[in-house]
């Protein structure tokens, strides 16, 4: 992948810094942001530390002011965006024990800007510096497509994302796909689930190795991979 640039949201913590390390490791150059600057700087000394080429900056997926910075700043180092992992993501409240009439309004609307117009954002942004043949890949679970209790705002919104997915798909020429990695330990399942770790090559798969005929606006989970590198 050393003529590949990777662009991931949200790459301070759980599948974010994971991927972004996988990549990194693989040999991309890897472009990541996060809100919490000190923590991105910890994964941006990880992947160097393995001898990566990476470059950090402090973004948010909620202005587009700064996604449009950050796909610039990743075209400057890495010429086309290859792949673009529109990871960041964030709840508000316990899984399981967010009931949606019980949604604070400000908690449901930021909860819809991150999720679903971070994800619009971020594909948006990224467009113009794409390679016609890149990769979009954004992370979603099973309860985007399956009500499941107590999981309010959260649920709605990656519908919401998955249903971007979809319309990016075939509005574009680039690949734009779901990656469901069923349930990750993170700060957002509150522990719970398998080490990010565990599905970082998953990602990689899909942005390298994979059918893209398979993936355009469809969902891919591990069972696919698992499938295509037994």
């Amino acid at each position: 992948m050393n003529d590949t640039t990777v662009v991931v949201t949200g790459a301070s913590s759980g599948i974010g810094a994971a991927v972004a390390r996988a990549f990194g490791t693989a040999g991309a150059t890897v472009v990541v942001c996060a809100r919490d600057d000190e923590a991105l700087q910890t994964v941006v000394d990880d992947i160097e530390t393995a001898g990566g080429n990476v470059s950090g900056i402090r973004a948010d997926v909620r202005d587009e002011f700064d996604m449009e910075r950050l796909m610039e700043m990743a075209a400057r180092a890495g010429g086309e965006i290859d792949v673009l992992v529109a990871n960041a993501g964030i709840s508000h409240g316990t899984p399981g024990a967010m009931p949606i009439a019980e949604e604070t309004y400000a908690a449901f609307d930021d909860t819809l800007r991150t999720n679903a117009r971070g994800v619009f954002t971020a594909i948006k942004e990224a467009h113009p510096h794409m390679a016609t043949d890149a990769r979009i890949l954004v992370p979603s679970g099973s309860v985007a497509r399956d009500a499941t209790a107590g999981m309010g705002a959260y649920a709605v919104s990656k519908s919401a994302a998955e249903a971007l997915v979809r319309q990016f798909a075939v509005d574009c020429d680039q690949t734009v796909c779901v990656i469901d990695p069923g349930l990750v330990a993170t700060d957002l399942t509150e522990g719970q689930g398998r080490d990010p770790d565990e599905v970082s090559d998953l990602f990689v798969w899909a942005a390298t190795d994979a059918d893209p005929t398979t993936l355009d606006g469809d969902v891919v989970g591990l069972s696919a991979w698992k499938k295509a590198t037994r």
